[in-house]
């Protein structure tokens, strides 16, 4: 009788470890994520982030193997559209990338006008009607509706300059190649450089916050997968861990504001 009720212990142990691992992702291959060198979310030089938390808790939840890089976020998009590339961070959506990338948010943010004071720009309208000004963004960026209307107005006027990451476009402004870009909170470290803000301001678009969240391609992962990874972000969100993450880099207060926010 002992035996058969050991037996009997072992099979629903093995049911329930079977049921678990059914409802988690399917660790049968290794997947790939990229980062990006952006600010607070993810810094090459310290390998810290808040995208380097995110993933690494992703991974432990997951319990899969993992292979995290870095890339530029031009080529990230490309590799995501392909199935190359499984996964990658912080990204917003648009009907064109809708078509080939799926996405588990996590936080959400407004976009920034940062231009040097000697422009004479005072509101966003400023900057589109003097058409000696330059507009400098990071290459495949997009971002909330009146920052995309500018950058689009100026691209085709050919006042926009593309670079691949945050330090050449600062670069630029301090040179005065260009007189304004786009930022994000994630930004504001950079601009308590006293260099920087004693020649810039900001000007706030008047636009909701965006939300960001896990990339995940639709060739490399099918419908069932995605839910299952979008279920571990929503389980870090409700119990507190993403909150967790962001006040290690924000004031508790923003650090609130950027994660509770209603899902798209």
């Amino acid at each position: 009788m002992t035996t058969l009720r050991l037996l009997i212990v072992l099979l629903i142990t093995l049911g329930t470890l079977s049921k678990a691992n059914a409802a988690g992702p399917d660790c049968s291959r290794p997947y790939t994520l990229a980062l990006h060198d952006h600010g607070l979310l993810y810094s090459a030089a310290t390998d810290t982030g808040i995208d380097k938390d995110v993933a690494d808790e992703l991974i432990r939840r997951s319990g899969c193997k993992v292979t995290t890089s870095l890339m530029a976020r031009a080529r990230i998009w490309q590799l995501i559209e392909s199935g190359a590339l499984d996964f990658s961070l912080s990204g917003i959506t648009n009907t064109e990338r809708d078509k080939f990338a799926s996405f588990a948010w996590y936080f959400s943010n407004k976009y920034y006008l940062l231009v040097r004071k000697d422009s004479g720009v005072r509101a966003q309208t400023d900057f589109a009607q003097n058409d000696k000004l330059q507009l400098g963004v990071i290459r495949s960026f997009r971002y909330s509706p009146s920052a995309n209307h500018l950058v689009d107005k100026l691209q085709a006027a050919d006042r926009v300059s593309q670079a691949g990451g945050l330090a050449p476009l600062y670069q630029a402004l301090m040179l005065g190649d260009i007189q304004g870009m786009i930022i994000e909170p994630f930004d504001y470290p950079t601009l308590e450089e006293k260099r920087i803000r004693a020649i810039t301001t900001v000007i706030e678009f008047n636009d909701p916050s965006i939300a960001h969240g896990l990339i995940m391609s639709k060739a490399a992962l099918p419908p069932t997968e995605q839910e299952k990874w979008r279920t571990l972000v929503n389980g870090m969100r409700s119990d507190g861990t993403m909150r967790r993450i962001f006040e290690k880099y924000f004031k508790p207060d923003l650090a609130a504001a950027m994660v509770d926010f209603q899902s798209p």
